[in-house]
């Protein structure tokens, strides 16, 4: 059940408990007053945190995090990420704006990597590239458009039949493919707790530590929390698709739930099932399909389902992800899952993101349509210079446009699950 102003998830991230336990930063516990306040410790308000102190060494920051760092929604996606954007819908439209788009990504994402590389922080971040895949005719027919998009925009890849497919990842339920060499994977969980540990001295991080209100104060404004108030002449809302829980973009933006299991260790006799590949990751060429990635060298991971604005019941999330890993590796049916976690994310209508100046003092960056991790940064680093008068303050909406208006409830949870039945149907078996 979702609280107010953030995420509440019945069991912990898989990716945070296959790791060693880390000690959570203390929340707040008094009253403090700081330049800068952002809300969020996912990719984008690291990023804010991070390109502030850059451009301003002596100001004071605080980060206010709702959960430990780890637990919260940046750590629960599927961990790829790449630079080259490759539109799920392609047109020559789409293509354009893709090839502007990794323009701005590119340098992003050379700025994550750099972070991690000078801070050692082991995520396992690795250039194995991925697959894109088909198991319908539909979903080949729209493969073989996103193919122009890769040819037109010179972005590396690979057609993969189904032998090729099944040779990888040990499963012939995919029909068509493509290897986009240019993605990387990673372990989310160890990446965001990275960031988090690495980040400056004035940065000051608050964990635990759940925004309840935001309220003008003169020239400044003042953040409520359970134990203390922050008061800030800049405030940042970096909380994603929880933004219009403090108040704002209401009709921007919605929160979406996805769900991922991660299988418990295959045997040795189990193992041929995992594919010859030592690590790769398969993105399904619909948008309600299923993720899959090999996890380690004796584990698997599937990620599918989605509901709108409320979580759905445990039970019920097992028994669907159990029943499309069940499809795709017949052979491993037996096997059960270790992990099963929820995570929220924003959608807007359009996907595009909404960025940009919401008030004086109040800026926001939220929408990331389950792209997070090199978006996140993108979005957070030039909303650091935005505030601080750096650059070109129009180059992101250029680039990366503007979340549109969506309907009011009870319209949008209505439209919600009639397009999603429609897109269901439509996706078939890529579900």
């Amino acid at each position: 059940m979702p609280s107010k102003t953030h995420p509440i998830y019945p069991t912990a991230c898989g990716w945070n408990a296959m790791l060693p336990p880390r000690e959570a930063r203390p929340g707040l516990a008094q009253d403090i007053t700081v330049d800068h306040a952002v809300i969020g410790a996912g990719y984008t308000g690291l990023a804010t945190a991070r390109r502030l102190h850059e451009l301003d060494p002596q100001a004071q920051i605080a980060v206010l995090e709702a959960s430990a760092v780890g637990e919260g929604s940046s750590a629960r996606n599927s961990g790829f990420t790449a630079a080259e954007v490759l539109p799920r819908t392609a047109t020559p439209k789409s293509a354009a704006a893709a090839r502007g788009q990794s323009a701005v990504m590119r340098d992003a994402f050379r700025w994550l990597t750099d972070i991690v590389s000078e801070h050692g922080i082991a995520c396992d971040m690795q250039k194995t590239g991925a697959i894109r895949a088909a198991a319908t005719a539909a979903g080949e027919a729209s493969l073989r458009k996103v193919l122009e998009v890769a040819r037109t925009n010179d972005i590396p890849h690979k057609i993969l039949s189904r032998g090729d497919i099944q040779s990888r990842i040990g499963s012939d339920y995919y029909r068509f493919g493509l290897h986009l060499s240019d993605m990387y994977l990673l372990q989310p969980a160890a990446l965001i707790r990275g960031l988090a540990d690495a980040l400056p001295e004035p940065v000051t991080l608050y964990e635990n530590t759940a925004v309840r209100r935001l309220d003008r104060d003169g020239g400044g404004w003042i953040v409520h929390t359970a134990d203390g108030v922050v008061r800030a002449r800049n405030v940042v809302l970096a909380n994603n698709s929880f933004i219009p829980r403090l108040g704002y973009l209401k009709l921007r933006m919605a929160t979406i739930y996805t769900y991922a299991a991660v299988t418990r260790e295959l045997t040795s006799a189990e193992r041929p099932h995992l594919g010859h590949s030592p690590a790769w990751g398969l993105l399904p060429s619909h948008r309600l399909g299923t993720t899959l990635r090999r996890i380690g060298p004796n584990r698997l991971m599937v990620r599918s389902l989605y509901a709108h604005d409320r979580q759905i019941a445990q039970d019920d999330a097992v028994a669907q992800l159990l029943a499309r890993f069940a499809r795709r590796w017949p052979g491993l049916s037996h096997v059960d899952f270790d992990y099963v976690w929820a995570g929220a994310t924003a959608f807007t209508l359009n996907g595009a993101p909404w960025w940009g100046q919401l008030d004086r003092g109040l800026y926001a960056s939220g929408g990331c349509n389950g792209s997070g991790i090199a978006k996140g940064t993108l979005l957070g680093r030039h909303l650091a210079e935005l505030m601080l008068g750096v650059g070109d303050p129009n180059r992101i909406p250029a680039v990366m446009g503007t979340a549109s208006l969506m309907a009011p409830e009870p319209f949008r949870s209505i439209a919600f699950h009639v397009v999603s039945a429609l897109e269901r149907r439509k996706a078939g078996l890529e579900i």
